[in-house]
C-alpha cells in the first residue's frame, strides 16, 4: 500500500519546510500496510538476536581460550562489552513489550537472557524508562544527567574514558545497583521511579538471586569445557568496556539535542559502520530517533522505518549523524563549546 496522495496539513507543513511534530502528522504519510509491516512482531527474529548475541560472547571466550595474548584479550573485552550492551537492548525491547508476542515470555526471556546477566530487571526498568520517553529532554527526564553537560573538553572526555576502562565507573555503578536492589539508601533509582501511588518498590536480597544464577550458568558452561577462568572476561567487561559502550550510546542518543518539544531534534539516529555495530551499536540501537517516534516498533524493523521516513522526506531536518560515533564524539568534545566537567 502506498502513502496517501490527498494533501493534508502534515504534507503542507512538510512542503513548507516546517518540522513535523507528533505521531498524527508523520503517520498520516504512511499507508496502513506500511505501518503494519514495521509494527509486526516476529518472534523468530528476536530469538535470532539472542542466538547472535550469545554466540558472539562465547566466540570471544573461545578466541581467548584458543590463543590468550594481550591482543585477543583486549579484542574479547570490547566484543563482550558490546554484547553486554546487546543484552541491555534485549531488556529494553522487553520493557517496551516488543521482543516477543507473548507478554509473559517477553518479560521472562528479556530478564533471563538480557537483564539478569548484566544485573538489571525488566519491570522496574520499564517503569523508569517510560518516564524517559514521556519527558525526553525535559527537566523531568530521568536520563537527562547522562547527556546534559555536553559538549565537554577533550581532556574531560579522556578522564571519563579512563574511569570507564579502569573499572572505576563500573564498580561505582555496581555498588549503587546492589544498594538499589537490597533497598539501602533513599536516592531515586529505577526501582522507585514510575510507581503507582502507594506502590512500594520491589527490593530485598531476593533480587540478587537471578543475577547470581545467570552469571553462575555462564561460569558453569565455561567450567564444563575446562576453562572457568574465561569467566573473568565477562566480569571485567561488565566493569569496563560495557560502561564505555553505554556512555558512547548515551551521548549519541541525546547529547547536544533539542529542543525537547521537537521529536525530530530531541533524539539522534547515528548511521554506523559494520565494526561500530559490533562494538557499540548492537541490535540496531543506533536508530534511536525512530524508536522515540514510535516506541512499539521492534528493533529489527527500525532500519525499515528509517528508510520509509527518509523516503517521505521526514528526516530532512531531523537529528541524523551520518559520520558514525566518531563524528558524534567529535562534536561532543568540541573545544569551542566545551563546558567544565
Amino acid at each position: 500500500m502506498t502513502a496517501p496522495t490527498t494533501p493534508n496539513d502534515s504534507e503542507s507543513a512538510l512542503a513548507a519546510g516546517e518540522p513535523i511534530l507528533g505521531d498524527t502528522h508523520w503517520k498520516s504519510l504512511f499507508g496502513r500496510e506500511e505501518l503494519r509491516e514495521i509494527l509486526t512482531l516476529d518472534d523468530r527474529r528476536s530469538f535470532a538476536t539472542l542466538i547472535v548475541n550469545w554466540a558472539v560472547v562465547f566466540g570471544a571466550f573461545a578466541l581467548v581460550g584458543w590463543s590468550a595474548n594481550p591482543a585477543t584479550i583486549l579484542l574479547a573485552l570490547f566484543v563482550i562489552g558490546g554484547r553486554q550492551l546487546g543484552c541491555a537492548i534485549v531488556m529494553h525491547e522487553a520493557a517496551h513489550r516488543t521482543f516477543l508476542s507473548n507478554r509473559v515470555w517477553n518479560d521472562r526471556i528479556g530478564n533471563w537472557f538480557g537483564a539478569y546477566p548484566t544485573w538489571s530487571d525488566v519491570l522496574p526498568y520499564r517503569n523508569y524508562h517510560l518516564v524517559h520517553h514521556a519527558k525526553t529532554g525535559t527537566e523531568a527526564d530521568p536520563d537527562l544527567s547522562l547527556t546534559l553537560r555536553f559538549p565537554i573538553s577533550k581532556e574531560s572526555f579522556r578522564r571519563k574514558v579512563w574511569r570507564d576502562l579502569s573499572g572505576q565507573t563500573g564498580w561505582k555503578q555496581l555498588v549503587g545497583t546492589f544498594k538499589r536492589d537490597v533497598g539501602l539508601g533513599t536516592r531515586r533509582t529505577q526501582r522507585n521511579q514510575g510507581l503507582a501511588p502507594g506502590q512500594k518498590p520491589d527490593v530485598g536480597w531476593h533480587k540478587l538471586i537471578p543475577v547470581v544464577a545467570t552469571n553462575g550458568v555462564i561460569l558453569g558452561i565455561l567450567a564444563l569445557v575446562g576453562r572457568p577462568e574465561l569467566y573473568l572476561l565477562w566480569l571485567i567487561a561488565l566493569l569496563t568496556t560495557f560502561r564505555l559502550a553505554i556512555r558512547i550510546r548515551s551521548i549519541a542518543e541525546h547529547a547536544m539535542a533539542g529542543p525537547a518539544n521537537d521529536p525530530l531534534r530531541n533524539t539522534r539516529t547515528t548511521i554506523v559502520s559494520w565494526w561500530e555495530r559490533i562494538f557499540f551499536a548492537p541490535n540496531f540501537v543506533n536508530f534511536h530517533l525512530e524508536h522515540h517516534l514510535l516506541m512499539t516498533v521492534p528493533h529489527y524493523n527500525l532500519p525499515k522505518m528509517h528508510a520509509l521516513l527518509r523516503k517521505r522526506g521526514l528526516l530532512d531536518k531531523a537529528l541524523i549523524t551520518d559520520g558514525g560515533y566518531r563524528e558524534v564524539l567529535s562534536r561532543a568534545t568540541s573545544p569551542d563549546e566545551a563546558v567544565a566537567a
